[in-house]
């Protein structure tokens, strides 16, 4: 009798899943792309920053590596650089969808680029279905009208704050709103529909409306060249709007210029924009390249555009139509390659119906407007911003808090000068504090002016 022949299995073979690393200071997005990832049969871990996506790489021996457009703790550029002489295996793509230079083109590139689209794609369209939000008031069951000056009243417990609480904590619990608000990204309502999560980006400190509304502007616009004008008020932002432009834009590896065009005197202004030539005036001992060269392949950002002479808005005009300039004293023009962002804190329409600024040149630079709101515009911020400014502070002395009394003082005040004004006095506070830990309302001082 023949023995039953017993069937030869094949081996059987223990795939490791695909691991990529997400690195980026955006949780949202961070969350986003490891879903779309994860749906695609990966394996996916997440880092806050350079240092830790290092940490994780070392650990995790990821396939492939995607890096914002920006880095927390360290410089993009390096960090690509580094990394790419320590895992040279490594499929390394940036967040705008690019590839490393000389990163090896891993088997599952198609995958990672078709995930940036999707996380990417449905940032925007969230973003796109999200009109404007007012809090409805349960006593009337409608939603009132925004309040034109802060809204308080402010009842707050007398005493200091406790050991673990945080000024944003402390402010929470006094503004009228949903305490959510206050903690994490805005839920904007969609009209019955399913509500949709606002992401607001890391240089803009505020979850109302209003400032994920400059979030959202500044991630349609930035990846394209289009001109951008930055209307608001002073001390609003206006340069920090620019600079997140720049750095999620392609040109974020390139310079990154800026020029006040209010504090230069008007007979200097046009050398300091285009440059000259050795001789070409009183002084000009040797030629040098202006600003707008300056920042060729890169960003040119003109503060304050609504003070440039009309005499000199002519010759802006023809640089914007033609990319091309022509130095001072000099006869040659030379081709130069810039995104220009212009900011203003007056409306710049308004000075082109008085006369005061060219209508032409106006229409060039105003191709895309965002708008910075007043610290008034968006009161329910204010605690996220004193928590932030003195987080910040304490990188170089201790952290310290704030009182209940001291954040009422806070909101009670106006803010002519709105943010920026907010991080001086709270500057003051933590000086005239000397070692206390804890900011009083004796501590805040508004200054003789507004007093």
């Amino acid at each position: 009798m023949q023995p039953f022949p017993v069937p030869v299995l094949p081996p059987v073979i223990r795939v490791r899943p695909r691991t990529a690393l997400v690195a980026s200071a955006d949780g949202s997005f961070r969350q986003r792309l490891a879903d779309i990832l994860t749906g695609l049969r990966w394996q996916v871990r997440q880092a806050e920053g350079g240092a830790q996506a290092w940490a994780e790489a070392e650990c995790a021996a990821p396939e492939a590596v995607i890096v914002d457009s920006w880095l927390p703790d360290l410089d993009l550029g390096e960090f690509l650089q580094d990394f790419r002489k320590q895992f040279p295996q490594v499929d390394l793509v940036t967040a705008g969808g690019t590839a490393a230079e000389e990163s090896p083109r891993g088997p599952y590139r198609q995958e990672l680029l078709y995930a940036l689209r999707r996380s990417q794609d449905s940032d925007t369209a969230a973003w796109n279905a999200a009109p404007a939000l007012d809090w409805a008031d349960p006593a009337q069951g409608r939603a009132p009208a925004a309040p034109k000056q802060f809204p308080i009243p402010l009842f707050l417990p007398s005493g200091g704050l406790p050991a673990a609480a945080s000024p944003a904590a402390a402010v929470s619990s006094a503004l009228p709103g949903p305490p959510a608000l206050l903690r994490s990204a805005a839920e904007i309502s969609t009209g019955g529909r399913e509500p949709a999560l606002a992401v607001r980006l890391p240089e803009l400190i505020g979850n109302t409306p209003c400032m994920l509304e400059v979030s959202r502007r500044i991630r349609l616009v930035a990846p394209r060249s289009t001109p951008v004008l930055i209307e608001g008020p002073t001390g609003s932002g206006k340069e920090i709007v620019a600079e997140a432009l720049h750095r999620l834009s392609t040109r974020s590896r390139k310079p990154f210029v800026a020029i006040n065009c209010a504090a230069i005197p008007e007979a200097l202004l046009e050398a300091e924009l285009f440059g000259h030539t050795r001789g070409a005036f009183t002084g000009a001992v040797q030629g040098r390249i202006g600003r707008i060269e300056s920042a060729n392949g890169g960003t040119l950002f003109l503060d304050e555009i609504g003070e440039m002479p009309l005499a000199l808005q002519s010759k802006l005009l023809r640089f914007v139509e033609c990319g091309e300039l022509q130095r001072v004293g000099d006869n040659e023009t030379v081709k130069v390659d810039v995104r220009i962002l212009a900011a203003t804190h007056k409306p710049l329409a308004q000075s082109t119906e008085e006369g005061h600024f060219r209508a032409d040149l106006y229409y060039r630079l105003a191709v895309f407007l965002i708008r910075t709101p007043s610290l008034m515009e968006h009161p329910l911020d204010l605690p996220l911003l004193v928590d932030h400014f003195l987080e910040r502070m304490g990188r170089e002395a201790p952290v310290k808090r704030i009182a209940p009394e001291a954040v009422a003082k806070l909101a009670a005040h106006p803010w002519p000068g709105n943010v920026r004004e907010l991080e001086h006095v709270l500057e003051r506070a933590s000086i005239l504090a000397g070692d206390e830990t804890v900011l009083t309302a004796w501590d805040i001082d508004f200054g003789l002016a507004v007093n």
